[in-house]
């Protein structure tokens, strides 16, 4: 039985609901026996607050939130610099999941509720909220996440360092907004030079500096050639900044339809069409190249993703005179950074069961360190690869979501941080004349 936690609201405009599968998550005690000797009060009361704070900074967000509201002093430490100083160096790294109610638009971006007149969640929110629903696949639990603060008009793009990175929907000079959907942070970067309609975006956050890329559907006319440029973002703690310098030349053909970027080791990286290739940006030496894709003429559903400091690509592989059955398959780009070797493939007997729920409709593939997740389009069914352990199994299905009514889900990597000090830096371009977003 899934256990369900209320709503708890925080001083900012924001609400953390949380709800966990009969698989997993976090499930009430229902203990209802005399307390254990280990919890004592009288044990537990003389702990100093360093080593208890220490504690605290290892527990996961929701758990962490419920917390707050156990005392005062602990409902503080959001806002304590000391203990955010200490979660920043010994919280541990979590590879989660966060993700949006996509509809089958003409452009592939992500968008919110309101373009759709309304979400048909539980709750029956009005069309102006938007919601994500955070994933966390140890414990194989659904989150809500409220995206209330942020304007009408944008849709999420992008995600690094616990900051999603949200793109202005109409036509023109893009502005982009980084968000800390955990805190409820807003930080706007200045409009981009170029005219654009839905490029592909890049974001690549650090402890000390920030970069973004747009590529792509350039607005030049109706008729001319849509992916000619590229612009870059960047500023880092060394006191360097570029507000969107031009990037050299992008390869004669490409096509971004992708909408995502992925980031590995200096490199922002997405897929090409027709045929199937991936296009590389080296931030530091600002080129773009193109990279043959294995397969790439019986590839179907290609996505890149970043695990642990290495490009992987993740597609099906359809070919009828293969000597192979149909698989989905797992490659690895190697450190020259021409050649690819299959690391993985989906055991027959699963993959059978995914074409026949997947139906040729394509899938949407999202990873993060350790895991793969793999949503299946009109349907409430998901896969999860463990790829340390080897072991593939089926994701619960998303509580806050209706197959078939709200949309497909398409989402980020997502890593959680109660605090992202990085974007700070950004107070030093309060001094370059752009129009700021005010709430």
């Amino acid at each position: 039985m899934e256990a369900f936690h209320p709503s708890i609201t925080f001083p900012f405009s924001y609400t953390f609901t949380t709800t966990s599968s009969g698989h997993g998550g976090i499930a009430e005690n229902t203990n209802t026996s005399s307390p254990s000797p280990w919890m004592d009060s009288r044990i537990w009361s003389k702990l100093p607050h360093r080593l208890l704070n220490r504690v605290i900074a290892f527990l996961p967000p929701p758990a962490f939130f419920r917390a707050r509201c156990v005392c005062k002093r602990w409902y503080a430490l959001l806002f304590s610099n000391t203990f955010l100083e200490l979660y920043l160096q010994v919280s541990p790294r979590r590879h989660w999941f966060l993700f949006f109610k996509h509809k089958r638009l003409k452009s592939s971006y992500i968008y919110r509720n309101n373009n759709i007149g309304g979400s048909h969640g539980d709750n029956n929110r009005a069309g102006t909220d938007c919601e994500g629903y955070l994933f966390d696949p140890y414990e194989l639990a659904w989150y809500r996440l409220s995206f209330a603060l942020l304007p009408s008009g944008f849709s999420p793009a992008s995600s690094s360092g616990g900051l999603i990175c949200w793109v202005s929907d109409e036509a023109g000079p893009k502005t982009l907004i980084l968000c800390n959907p955990i805190v409820g942070s807003l930080t706007q970067l200045p409009p981009t030079l170029r005219s654009r309609l839905f490029p592909s975006i890049g974001l690549s956050v650090s402890p000390s500096s920030i970069d973004v890329t747009v590529a792509g559907d350039d607005l030049i006319s109706p008729y001319a050639v849509k992916n000619l440029t590229a612009e870059s973002f960047h500023i880092d703690g060394g006191g360097f900044f570029s507000l969107w310098g031009t990037n050299s030349s992008l390869p004669k053909v490409c096509n971004f339809e992708s909408g995502q970027m992925v980031h590995v080791q200096g490199k922002f990286y997405c897929m090409n069409y027709s045929p199937f290739s991936v296009l590389a940006y080296d931030v530091a030496g600002n080129n773009w190249w193109e990279i043959k894709a294995p397969m790439k003429r019986h590839l179907r559903s290609p996505s890149l993703m970043e695990s642990w400091g290495k490009l992987l690509l993740v597609a099906a592989a359809e070919k009828s005179t293969l000597k192979v059955p149909n698989s989905l398959r797992l490659w690895g780009l190697q450190a020259c950074g021409t050649t690819w070797i299959e690391m993985e493939r989906m055991p027959q007997q699963l993959y059978v069961q995914f074409a026949e729920l997947e139906n040729g409709n394509g899938f949407h593939c999202v990873g993060h360190g350790e895991f793969l997740t793999i949503m299946i389009p009109g349907s409430d069914k998901a896969l999860l690869f463990d790829m340390c352990r080897k072991r593939w199994q089926w994701i619960p299905p998303c509580p806050y979501v209706h197959a078939g009514i709200d949309g497909d889900l398409h989402g980020f990597a997502y890593e959680p941080q109660l605090a992202t000090p990085v974007t700070g830096l950004l107070d030093q371009l309060t001094t370059i004349p752009f129009q700021p977003f005010t709430g």
